[in-house]
């Protein structure tokens, strides 16, 4: 029996947040012919960041993590936003990553390594994917992380 990806993050014992609007003017995501792409996102609940500051400094390397994984949990939530079922992604093309990160931190790889591990337990091998780690020496509302997602997806 297969399962859902759904299912894999009820495996992980997550649970999606409620989609984040946009803060700003624009939309949290966006499709064009079979590309879903999603707007930066952050890593918050309800619209409170969990994480602030900068990686290496406030947080350590395993805060880090779990900040890009909040993160892209909040971009996963978006994808279900606009898709209604995960099933529906074909596969995540890309991941990137702005990370706020002190002057010396150089664990950027393992650190967003939170977004990718939950990508590839979530939707497994549809869930290989491409990935591009920048850093911002300040983020919007003073964020540690903000994650971005292209995905292929089914009509």
């Amino acid at each position: 029996m297969t399962t859902t990806p759904e299912q894999r993050l009820a495996a992980l014992g997550l649970s999606l947040p409620p989609v984040a609007g946009a803060v700003a003017n624009y939309v949290p995501w966006a499709i064009s012919g079979s590309m879903l792409m999603t707007s930066g996102q952050l890593p918050w609940i309800d619209g409170q960041l969990l994480y602030k500051g900068k990686i290496g400094r406030e947080l350590d390397l395993e805060g880090g993590y779990k900040s890009c994984q909040l993160s892209c949990l909040n971009a996963i939530a978006q994808l279900k936003d606009a898709l209604g079922a995960l099933t529906r992604v074909k596969r995540i093309i890309r991941l990137e990553g702005t990370m706020n990160v002190a002057e010396g931190f150089f664990d950027h790889p393992k650190a967003l390594n939170g977004a990718s591990d939950l990508i590839n337990s979530v939707f497994e091998e549809r869930g290989q994917h491409t990935r591009m780690i920048y850093t911002n020496p300040v983020m919007p509302l003073d964020c540690t992380s903000l994650v971005v997602l292209y995905a292929e997806i089914e009509p």
